[in-house]
């Protein structure tokens, strides 16, 4: 099988004026084909950051298909002064990122058995998109899902103020304190906060250096207004999202709030929750002892009828 970075072809399609980039991968035809897998990546991400997860789709079967979210990645970036910024006014912006991409690449290959995998703001929009149709796939991953992100030990009404006084006085496309510093370029294992993996790290980083204008440093206090927004309103949806899901929580995630994960899943009708001890928020860059642990997870809920 050659791997996912060997045959990556990325095209680009429309919701509406903003162009965004995806890709399809096909499955190894050296095993039993199983169908589709619909990969959403978190903020900030990008397509080559999931190729080793990509490959080990492939292996078991599944073709893939994937894109970037608007304003980071390959596609579109919504703010002109400086493109390292995460900025939308509402998370709705998302939804029609998600409906036109599942209409215009993922609907053209034809399988009903396609499931989906989501991690972070990925699988939050996932749940965006399952509060109203549920059907949509037969079944979800959600690794580490903003459910409810960390205000690092500030209060929650006090960062709720703190962001509407920004965005009501003009503020809304500037970072929020202390974002700029989570350039790409300017961090280092130490000051990272997602993974444990040295290796893995360094590999997405030597990608950043080699695709500058992938990357994306942090959310702005639009981007954080609509995100506080949009986890209000999914709480309050949970217990109307049917899919079968299996919810995967990061014992030592310091992105999003993994109790609160917790409690979400155990309002959700359809849905298992698992939670990796040793883990930080990106589960899937982990070391392999951890990886293994998630796989293990994920084969076992795929297996299920």
């Amino acid at each position: 099988m050659q791997a996912a970075g060997a045959i990556f072809e990325p095209f680009f399609f429309k919701a509406g004026t903003v162009r965004l980039r995806a890709a399809r991968f096909a499955a190894d035809p050296e095993v039993p084909a199983r169908g589709a897998c619909v990969l959403l990546g978190g903020q900030t991400e990008f397509i080559e950051k999931y190729f080793e997860v990509i490959d080990e789709l492939r292996g078991r079967g599944f073709a893939v298909a994937t894109f970037d979210w608007r304003g980071q990645g390959g596609s579109d970036r919504l703010l002109t002064e400086d493109s390292r910024k995460s900025y939308v006014t509402d998370f709705a912006a998302y939804d029609g990122d998600l409906s036109a991409f599942m209409a215009e690449i993922v609907a053209p290959m034809g399988d009903a058995k396609a499931f989906a995998l989501a991690h972070s703001m990925g699988g939050h929009n996932l749940l965006r998109l399952l509060v109203r149709h549920p059907e949509t796939f037969t079944r979800a991953i959600l690794t580490a899902p903003m459910v409810a992100v960390s205000f690092r030990g500030y209060a929650a009404w006090m960062v709720s103020l703190i962001t509407a006084v920004q965005n009501w006085t003009g503020g809304g496309t500037g970072w929020v304190w202390g974002m700029e510093a989570r350039d790409p370029h300017t961090m280092t294992f130490t000051t990272q906060m997602v993974t444990s993996d040295e290796a893995r790290f360094a590999r997405v980083q030597q990608i950043l250096r080699e695709q500058p204008s992938l990357r994306l440093a942090g959310a702005t206090w639009s981007w954080l207004a609509a995100a506080m927004r949009s986890m209000a309103w999914l709480k309050s949806q949970a217990p109307g999202i049917r899919t079968k899901l299996l919810l995967i929580g990061a014992g030592n995630d310091r992105i999003v709030v993994t109790a609160q994960t917790k409690a979400f899943a155990a309002r959700l009708p359809n849905a298992r929750y698992i939670e990796i001890a040793e883990a930080g928020h990106e589960l899937l860059l982990e070391r392999d002892m951890i990886r293994a642990e998630w796989w293990a997870a994920v084969d076992r809920f795929l297996a299920e009828p």
